[in-house]
């Protein structure tokens, strides 16, 4: 019997039953750091299996993440930060200037700032997307139980897999030099409708199209309002500096 290191309770087992301490720490070695870094991100939890079952059966599965078992997939804010990594690398390193999100403007106003902020910070910038589509979601779907936090967790999981689409299609334009920005927008547009339906999915299989319709002008509604309002900072911005 050893007393725990944290908080002195006594520890009969592998783990404090107090704060869950081990009894004994490992020594910080090449495993260790290999483990901190996989629990990081969760890929420990299956991240391949994470995309498989988004592709497949997105709405069911955010379901089921959210009323069943949330430790088989990747942590939904992990997943759309490091998928919104992995297309700004890439964009990047093929010299995309094309992003799915664009706001012109001179270079010294802060319009163009804050475009330049937004392409090279989507995951934050997806995730404050996110918080407009859900507002447009809850209001079309008012009749569901989800709330209005359970709607944004499906939106990380839905713009997450967005996000390795247009990496794909970066990839792609990036060894044919042909521009498919429009195309992989339009895929992706297809297949968020198609998920965010599914995942409102009743029962009431009468009422199918009409869920993707709704799904479809929500999540149109939701990107240009974050558009819109992050040009109109811009432009206030840029007015008032204008003038002053």
């Amino acid at each position: 019997m050893v007393n725990c290191v944290n908080c002195n309770t006594e520890v009969n087992y592998k783990y404090c039953p107090e704060c869950g301490q081990p009894a004994t720490l490992k020594r910080i070695d090449r495993h260790y750091i290999q483990h901190e870094l996989l629990h990081i991100f969760h890929f420990e939890k299956g991240i391949l299996y994470t995309i498989k079952e988004l592709l497949l059966r997105p709405g069911k599965t955010v379901q089921a993440f959210i009323s069943q078992n949330r430790s088989r997939l990747v942590k939904p804010i992990v997943f759309i930060i490091v998928t919104s990594l992995i297309y700004t690398i890439i964009s990047h390193f093929f010299h995309i200037e094309e992003g799915y999100i664009n706001i012109k403007g001179d270079e010294d106003s802060v319009t163009y700032s804050i475009n330049s902020w937004v392409q090279n910070h989507y995951g934050y910038s997806n995730i404050m997307m996110g918080i407009f589509i859900a507002l447009w979601l809850k209001l079309f779907f008012r009749m569901s139980t989800y709330n209005f936090y359970e709607i944004l967790i499906l939106l990380c999981f839905v713009i997450g897999v967005g996000m390795l689409m247009f990496t794909v299609f970066a990839i792609i334009e990036g060894v044919t030099h042909h521009k498919l920005m429009a195309v992989s927008s339009a895929i992706y547009i297809i297949y968020a409708s198609w998920a965010i339906g599914q995942f409102f999915n009743s029962g009431n299989t009468e009422k199918t199209f009409e869920r993707y319709i709704r799904a479809f002008v929500a999540y149109l509604l939701g990107m240009a309002s974050f558009t819109i309002i992050t040009l109109s900072i811009g432009i206030a911005a840029d007015l008032y500096y204008l003038y002053n």
